[in-house]
């Protein structure tokens, strides 16, 4: 298990939604502030994990024609466990989210880590790469409500900071309304795929440099 790539995979290289395009539709979704974007990032990254962990134990005695509907129950599971606690304590979240967390059953992210990692590695790096992953697409959630919410309203920790009214930066009325509508969260997205793949080149033609030096 090596750790530091792991973590490098998860937030950079190998980044949900930012490189492997996984979690489109919730991304897109509920990204309009920061509340929603934190709530959701910590309810896929704590069921992506606790997935993880119980797929990798069970991995030799799932069968492999029954693996993705085995998978499923799995991840149904947590997401009922998740969707419970939310309207438990956090009411104000689970309403905010929607049908976006009984969704995350169907996640791109938590089936493909399921398919493509828990079910062949060990129960610790399965463990750890459901956090770098989740860790991740938090991440990538919290530049997209950062960026909407910002543009879009003129306020930054709506739900958070400030009794939920969020801190006032752009004066009321003078924000970009586009933004935190549908089409607002496609162009949001579609600018910072496209800056972090030109991060991620420019790294590798560093890296690529240095090495034949």
């Amino acid at each position: 298990m090596n750790l530091k790539k792991q973590f490098k995979d998860g937030l950079l290289t190998q980044n949900p939604v930012f490189v492997q395009l996984l979690g489109m539709c919730s991304c897109l979704a509920i990204t309009t502030t920061l509340f929603n974007g934190i709530g959701m990032g910590i309810s896929v990254l704590i069921i992506l994990t606790c997935s993880n962990i119980v797929i990798s134990l069970l991995r030799k005695i799932i069968p492999s024609d029954i693996r993705i509907a085995a998978y499923v129950v799995v991840i149904a599971g947590f997401v009922t466990i998740v969707d419970l606690l939310l309207q438990a304590y956090l009411n104000e979240l689970s309403e905010s989210l929607g049908v976006f967390i009984p969704l995350i059953v169907v996640n791109c992210i938590i089936l493909a880590r399921a398919e493509s990692f828990a079910s062949k590695n060990t129960i610790v790096a399965s463990a750890v790469d459901g956090v770098m992953q989740g860790i991740g697409y938090t991440v990538a959630l919290i530049a997209m409500c950062v960026i909407r919410e910002f543009l879009g309203n003129g306020t930054f920790g709506s739900g958070i900071f400030n009794n939920g009214e969020g801190f006032r930066i752009i004066a009321e009325g003078y924000g970009a309304l586009l933004i935190v509508l549908p089409v607002g969260g496609f162009i949001t997205l579609g600018c910072l795929i496209a800056f972090f793949q030109w991060l991620l080149a420019r790294f590798d033609s560093k890296k690529n440099s240095e090495v034949s030096k």
